[in-house]
Formats: structure tokens, sequence, C-alpha cells
């Protein structure tokens, strides 16, 4: 029987200075060339999601942008997409009419970027965008249209929770929204997807392709419920949220012990 690992990476299987340990790179480096099937899930890009998890150089697919795509890890090419329809640029409108200013993650070209307005930009978005310098997506732009450019695959919003809190409302059914407070920075985030995308969408396509049976997942927040949901087995971290271990198999150790792949490394070894 094949079983797909996956776990979130924020609060889960990184650390709280926002990395992998060398002894979690060095186990699923391990564990995974000696067949065992394992993915992350996160909200994170591509770029970002490497730059947390460097020296884990394993031959594996990534879960990204919240299940917007899986990518290969090797390679870097995608193996799954998903795209807002046109009526995405409807909702832009809203928002911008509203003097709420987006982050938009788009393709153009074949090139990945996010564009903004930066006189516009929420502090809190500024502060995000500040600790992205030097991000080769970063795409300025100097009118609001210009930021309907390209296929567009992702939007955050970043402002005070109730000006974005009615936005979360009207739109929480058409779209896949997040609408949480960062982990880091405490901000208020309101994220658009496209409603196939979600890391239990993302997790089933991928259990799919690779031909498994089973899925055991981790994870620490509430926006991996529907991650939860969907797993044969799901295990939350000791930091994790009381919603998401309300929902556990079980409770392992804090994302600060390396408690993941340690679970992982056991497990490994009764089967072995």
């Amino acid at each position: 029987m094949k079983t797909l690992y996956v776990s979130d990476l924020d609060g889960t299987l990184l650390r709280s200075d926002e990395h992998t340990s060398e002894y979690t790179n060095q186990k699923l480096n391990e564990l995974t060339e000696k067949g065992m099937l394992f993915s992350y899930a996160t909200a994170r890009s591509l770029i970002t999601a490497r730059k947390a998890t460097v020296g884990l150089d394993a031959k594996i697919p990534l879960i990204v942008y919240n299940g917007s795509f899986i990518i290969d890890n090797a390679t870097g090419e995608l193996m799954l997409s998903n795209f807002f329809d046109e009526d995405i640029k409807d909702t832009l409108r809203d928002l911008l009419a509203h003097d709420i200013y987006p982050l938009v993650y788009s393709y153009k070209d074949s090139v990945e970027r996010f564009s903004f307005i930066p006189e516009k930009c929420s502090r809190g978005l500024a502060d995000f965008l500040n600790s992205r310098k030097g991000d080769p997506r970063t795409h300025i732009v100097s009118s609001e249209e210009e930021l309907f450019d390209g296929d567009i695959f992702y939007m955050t919003c970043i402002d005070e929770e109730e000006k974005l809190k009615p936005f979360y409302e009207k739109y929480k059914e058409k779209y896949h929204c997040i609408f949480a407070r960062d982990i880091y920075s405490n901000e208020q985030w309101l994220e658009f997807l496209p409603v196939t995308a979600s890391k239990a969408n993302a997790i089933k396509q991928l259990k799919e392709y690779l031909g498994c049976d089973r899925v055991v997942a981790f994870g620490d927040g509430k926006n991996d419920i529907s991650m939860f949901e969907i797993a044969d087995e799901c295990y939350a971290v000791e930091n994790a949220a009381p919603e998401l271990k309300s929902l556990a198999t079980g409770i392992i150790g804090s994302n600060n012990k390396d408690s993941v792949v340690k679970w992982l490394e056991d497990e490994f070894n009764k089967k072995s």
C-alpha cells in the first residue's frame, strides 16, 4: 500500500526562524531517497519556499501557492496549474474601487511576477514587500490598469480587518478565499485563489498522479483543516490551533523540535 506524506511548511515543518533545520533536511533527503513519497504544501511561492528549505534537495513534488501549482522540486517545472477565469478582473475592480490594492500574481510570457502600485500599498503590504526586496518576480506598475495584465492565479490583500472582512464574506463562495492573520507579522490577510486551488485538491491530484492509496498529513493552522479532512491520518504539531487539534489523529511535538521528520523516521523504521 503506497502512502503519500504531506506537511504544511510554516509553523509545521519550518521552525520559528522560518527555516527547516539541518536535521530535517538531512533526514527528509535520506527518507525520500529510500522511497518515501513526501511533499510539502504551502501558501508560499516556489522561490520563498526554497529559501526556507535550503538543504532539502530531495526530488519531490511541491504544492505551492495553497495548491495553485504542483512543481517538480528537481526541475522547477509545473506539473499542475490553476489560473483564474476572466471574472477575477471584475473582482479586482471591486477591490480597487474600495481603496483596497492587492498584490497581483500572474504569469506573462511564461514569466511569474507580482504586480503592485507602490504609493497605494497599505502599511502591512509595504512591510511585506520590504521583506521581499530583490525578488526577481517584483513588478512595479504605475496604473491600476497594469495590474490586470497577464494570467492571474493569486491575489493577496494586507490591510485592516474591518476593511477586508466584507470582501471575504462577499467572495468566499465564489473563490477559495483565506481570511487570516499572518503567524509572523500578525497582519490581516485576505487571499484569493481559484476555487479549484486548495491544498486538499492538490493533494488529491498528487495522490492520483503518484498512484497512492493513502494520505498522511501534518499541519498547524486553520487553513490546514481541508487538508486534514481528506487525509487518512492527520497529525497536528503541539503549537497547532485548537480547531486543527480537534480533527487530528494525534498530536506530535512542536515545529521547533523537528517533530514531523522524527515521526516520519519512526514510521519508516516500523515498516523496514
